[in-house]
């Protein structure tokens, strides 16, 4: 069983960095899946902001974290990060580490399989 716990969240003033951690279990990395992150913000809907294929030669980045988020995957350390600088009020939200499946009429991330259960971020302005 694949499990994916997340870490690093937190409460942060803007303009400041976090990163985040995800902690892959129970899951050889395969060349057909990838993981990422989405998030959710109160009262909005779950949107991927980032993801990166097992060898780490792809990558996607949501339109408003595009220079801001740099995702990154150590596979010996079976873990995958999110750096997040410059951060704004509105990049408030839980952050979910998944795993996806290479199907893009889902999301531009793909299917999403496996969800962790989140950490929040909260950035104060």
């Amino acid at each position: 069983e694949v499990q994916l716990v997340e870490s690093g969240g937190g409460l942060v003033q803007a303009g400041r960095s976090l990163r985040l951690s995800c902690a892959v279990s129970g899951y050889a990395f395969d060349d057909e899946r990838a993981i990422g992150w989405f998030r959710q913000a109160p009262g909005k809907e779950r949107e991927a902001v980032s993801c990166i294929t097992e060898d780490g030669r792809k990558t996607y980045y949501e339109d408003s974290v595009k220079g801001r988020f740099a995702i990154s995957r150590d596979n010996a350390k079976n873990t995958v990060y999110l750096e997040m600088t410059s951060l704004k009020a509105e990049d408030t939200a839980t952050y979910y580490c998944v795993q996806t499946a290479p199907d893009l009429k889902y999301s531009p991330c793909g299917y999403v399989e496996v969800w962790g259960r989140g950490t929040l971020v909260t950035v104060s302005s």
